[in-house]
């Protein structure tokens, strides 16, 4: 495959990466691609039509999103893999501040392993993709072979099969002129694409190492699990899917990827070398546990010395923080707080400029686009930072030192044979370092 168009950061291409990949990248902000294409849907034209896959709190809210995006919009199907879940997201949406845009009806609500199918098949323009991470390649790819623009919940892969399909699919949907927005946030944020601006433009001098956190504490999952009896071994696993990693990934790679976006857009998102890590599973008990560690440390290793030092945990109880630090030869940045210091401390530079809700701005901008007749693609960073952080679990889940061609080569592919309710779940087993 040929290298993106744009000019790649001149000091380390992974060019196995870039031959994955054939979506072309622009030098700032947070959209990788803006192509122009033909004025569908221009400025007063004609509606969208939206159908949602997966419909819990993140689509949900999606969903609410996309239809303030553009006052032109309605939601038309729905799709889940659980009935009640349908159900209690429809009558949220319905009593929102969008509601009367909420046109799902019964005929247009699909349930089960192929609603995915069904949604598609609606005569939609647009499709949300929510469900639970594991899903998402096969949906995205299902949508740009149906010839439909998307959002596309992070992370976009559990797995490196998974990113592979996924980056074939951004340049599908590239060759097709289909929008792929991606909802790793904070590349929307004005602040930080403020910060982002003054690394970038040299103001901190040459970067030397960024240092990323995401500690936290347990995440809005019922834990205990929720159990009853009527549920199958694969039903209990995917409607308690973050604990289980061929679903969620982990949650360094279902959460803490935000974090690792941010570190890796301040590196251009210019792959590393390798990584090394740790990890473990040391305060959250039951039974049971769930299999997915609870804090990571990882180096990330940059060819020309530089270093991405990330930090995740969710643990109740204790300090919390999400952080972006830049640390520069003439200076630092803090990337969430947009300032910007000398190597005395003192702040040189603060954004005061206007403030924005991001998930709302990945729609505005997404539908905005759209009715210019531009396309938005977003496809390479998000495979890029999914991979980073897939990588990042490699490393701690194995304890070994994991090279950046390892991993995105890597055909170790979680998750069923097959999807049925009677098919049995992958064994939940938890890694152990130096033995898994």
């Amino acid at each position: 495959m040929s290298e993106p168009r744009s000019k790649p950061h001149a000091r380390t291409p992974r060019r196995e990466f870039l031959r994955q990949a054939t979506v072309a990248t622009v030098a700032s902000g947070a959209l990788l691609q803006a192509a122009k294409g033909a004025a569908v849907h221009a400025a007063g034209e004609e509606r969208f039509r939206v159908g949602l896959i997966g419909c819990g709190g993140r689509g949900t809210g999606a969903a609410v999103q996309a239809l303030k995006a553009d006052r032109a919009t309605e939601l038309i199907a729905m799709g889940d893999l659980f009935p009640d879940k349908l159900q209690a997201s429809l009558s949220r949406l319905k009593k929102s501040q969008v509601g009367d845009r909420v046109l799902v009806d019964a005929d247009h609500a699909f349930t089960g392993f192929d609603a995915y199918q069904k949604v598609i098949a609606s005569d939609v323009d647009i499709v949300l993709l929510a469900s639970p991470p594991h899903f998402r390649p096969k949906h995205l790819q299902a949508c740009i072979d149906a010839g439909k623009h998307i959002f596309v919940e992070k992370p976009i892969a559990v797995d490196a099969p998974g990113v592979r399909q996924v980056l074939k699919a951004c340049r599908q949907a590239e060759e097709k002129q289909l929008a792929v927005v991606s909802g790793l946030c904070w590349r929307y944020h004005f602040g930080a694409r403020a910060a982002i601006d003054q690394v970038h433009s040299g103001k901190i001098g040459e970067v030397v190492a960024v240092e990323t956190t995401y500690n936290a504490s347990r995440p809005g999952k019922p834990f205990p699990m929720i159990r009853k009896p009527a549920w199958s071994p694969m039903e209990f696993q995917i409607r308690n899917w973050y604990w289980f990693t061929w679903l969620s990934g982990d949650h360094i790679v279902e959460q803490a990827i935000h974090s690792i976006d941010k570190g890796a857009w301040v590196f251009h998102d210019e792959p590393p070398v390798a990584a090394i890590g740790l990890g473990g599973l040391q305060a959250r008990f039951g039974d049971p546990r769930g299999q997915i560690y609870d804090h990571h440390a990882v180096l990330f290793e940059y060819a020309d010395g530089r270093r991405h030092y990330h930090y995740c945990r969710q643990m109740p109880g204790c300090f919390n923080q999400v952080a972006t630090h830049v640390l520069g030869a003439r200076g630092t940045c803090q990337i969430e707080r947009g300032t910007r210091r000398n190597l005395q401390g003192k702040v040189e530079w603060k954004y005061e400029g206007p403030k924005n809700v991001m998930h709302q701005t990945e729609h505005d901008e997404m539908y905005a686009a759209l009715r210019e007749g531009t396309i938005l693609n977003n496809g390479i960073y998000m495979c890029r930072s999914t991979m980073l952080a897939i990588m990042g679990r490699m490393a701690t889940y194995t304890g070994q030192r994991v090279t950046w061609e390892e991993a995105l080569a890597s055909e170790e592919s979680l998750g069923p044979k097959r999807y049925d309710w009677s098919e049995a779940p992958p064994e939940p087993t938890i890694a152990v370092p130096g033995l898994t």
